[in-house]
């Protein structure tokens, strides 16, 4: 499925090395810190994360990688907003960060299908995966079924 992308920031990040990162939203206590520790390592790495930063959980790592100077890549599963928060501005303008949308000029809102569009772009250009933790029966283990990687 082709979706006409959407870009805010420094597209050159696109062909960096990227490690995909998917969580669900529920999220077993014990794997919390284990997630933040590792992202940390990639920030410490230089590592370029790509993921939708959208649960709580997600939000906390983006969180830590924005201390960092590695690039990052968010992808949204909903159009471009007009505004962003100050540190999502200031790590476009240094260039580190690069927001995608597959969902050009279509949703304001988020919905199961935008979600799934969006983890598929992630999964679909990410060098490798980090999964931390993904619930049997959720959405993110219908994704990686329906495209062999699980």
């Amino acid at each position: 499925m082709s979706h006409e992308l959407n870009y805010f920031g420094n597209k050159n990040i696109i062909d960096c090395y990227k490690v995909g990162f998917l969580c669900s939203r529920k999220v077993p206590a014990e794997i919390i810190l284990k997630t933040y520790d590792w992202a940390i390592v990639q920030r410490e790495k230089g590592i370029c994360v790509v993921s939708g930063f959208h649960s709580k959980i997600e939000k906390d790592v983006f969180h830590y990688l924005l201390k960092g100077t590695q690039p990052i890549i968010m992808v949204l599963a909903r159009n471009l907003m007009q505004r962003w928060p100050k540190e999502i501005n200031k790590a476009v303008e240094n260039g580190r960060l690069l927001i995608v949308s597959p969902l050009a000029n279509k949703p304001v809102r988020i919905t199961k299908d935008t979600t799934y569009i969006r983890n598929k772009f992630i999964l679909d250009n990410s060098d490798e995966l980090f999964i931390p933790f993904h619930s049997p029966d959720g959405q993110i283990s219908k994704l990686l079924k329906e495209n062999n990687k699980l």
